[in-house]
């Protein structure tokens, strides 16, 4: 049976259409009849002023509205600068934009975590680079312990150089230290600095042994005082520790270079004594340039009043004139260098000693110091 059977006896209707004749579909029918749209869409490259301005005045009249009652504000981030809106929106890769956050800004402000601005590092590093944070730390305890009035006896002993405070609290019990003549063998006694120590039955100072390197520039004797009052090199050194310090050796006075000072006298006498064998090696420019019959003749040995100067190596330096050599020895005569030139008719110019010892002038500039590390004073025990 079809659908459009009337069983009810009731006129038919006519079936209509529920699509809006201004379609886009009625207009592709062909009806003549349909009437087209009452505002176009924009062009490309125009702009829908009127729905905008009708949006942004909705949207307003709603905001108005709904916030009639409460008063806004800008949120404010600091007093006294200017007020900025709060943004939520992300910086964008590639630059900052208003209302984001710019991480530059930080940067033009200063690192507040370190407490210091963009450009104060350089002034730091023109103060002295021979005496790093490190060496001024070491200075300060010293120096703390200098102006103690009294000093637990393990430190005493410590700093003597005999052993460590661990180790020195095991002499202490048992029994092998005496102070003012009786044997203490109480942990944590305070002595004072006139006070006798004696351990194995030698006495002992309480100075801490510190080791002092110096780029020695010409003019300056090594001595600790001169009767003719010339400059020595205690002047230049006479802030590097609150302990006196001794020079090890000697350097001539138009001679530069390389030289330890340190109140050890037990490695002053090891450096010094020739059966150490301390290797030492200068930088000698001559008058004129140095034949290789007078380089054979020096590696050799040449004769003086003390005996044959022995040289453990020579030669010339590389990418320097013939009139500039290296060499090495062991032994310390006095100005043993020049004579053994003059001998064969050169006058020494200049000389430089570049190494004493395993140590160097390197990053020392000519009439600065620096402190050994504790890895430098070892390999100069291990001598």
């Amino acid at each position: 049976m079809s659908r459009d059977n009337n069983n009810s006896g009731r006129p038919k209707k006519p079936r209509s259409s529920t699509r809006n004749s201004d379609s886009p579909r009625s207009l592709k029918s062909g009806d003549s009849g349909s009437k087209p749209f009452k505002k176009s869409f924009p062009k490309a490259g125009e702009r829908n002023s009127d729905s905008k301005r009708s949006d942004d005045t909705s949207y307003q009249a709603r905001m108005n509205k709904k916030y009639s009652k409460t008063e806004q504000e800008p949120f404010i981030t600091n007093q006294g600068e200017d007020k900025k809106p709060f943004s939520k929106s992300a910086p964008s890769r590639g630059g900052s934009r208003p209302g984001s956050f710019d991480v530059r800004d930080k940067y033009e402000r200063g690192s507040l975590k370190y407490g210091r601005r963009p450009g104060t590092e350089g002034n730091e590093r023109d103060q002295d680079k021979a005496k790093s944070f490190v060496q001024q730390r070491r200075f300060k305890k010293v120096e703390q312990d200098v102006h103690k009035d009294t000093i637990r006896l393990n430190k005493y002993i410590a700093n003597s150089g005999i052993c460590s405070r661990r180790e020195a609290d095991e002499l202490i019990t048992q029994g092998l230290v005496e102070v003012n003549g009786k044997v203490v063998t109480e942990m944590g006694y305070q002595v004072e600095k006139t006070d006798k120590v004696v351990f194995d039955g030698q006495n002992i100072t309480p100075e801490k042994p510190v080791y002092v390197l110096l780029n020695k520039p010409k003019g300056y004797i090594s001595t600790t005082k001169d009767d003719k009052a010339r400059k020595t090199v205690m002047d230049l050194v006479a802030n590097a520790s609150p302990y006196r310090v001794f020079p090890v050796g000697r350097l001539d006075r138009s001679t530069t270079g390389v030289i330890l000072l340190t109140n050890d006298g037990h490695m002053t006498k090891k450096l010094t004594h020739p059966s150490f064998d301390a290797k030492k090696i200068y930088h000698v420019t001559l008058d004129k340039k140095l034949t290789n019959e007078d380089l054979k003749l020096i590696a050799e040995g040449i004769r003086l009043d003390e005996g044959i100067a022995e040289v453990d190596q020579i030669s010339f330096i590389e990418g320097k004139p013939r009139n500039e050599v290296g060499i090495e020895i062991h032994i310390g005569w006095n100005r043993v260098i020049r004579r053994i030139f003059q001998r064969l008719g050169y006058e020494v110019e200049a000389l430089d000693r570049v190494m004493f010892a395993g140590l160097t002038k390197k990053n020392i500039k000519r009439g600065h110091w620096r402190i050994l590390s504790d890895l430098e004073v070892n390999n100069l025990k291990m001598l």
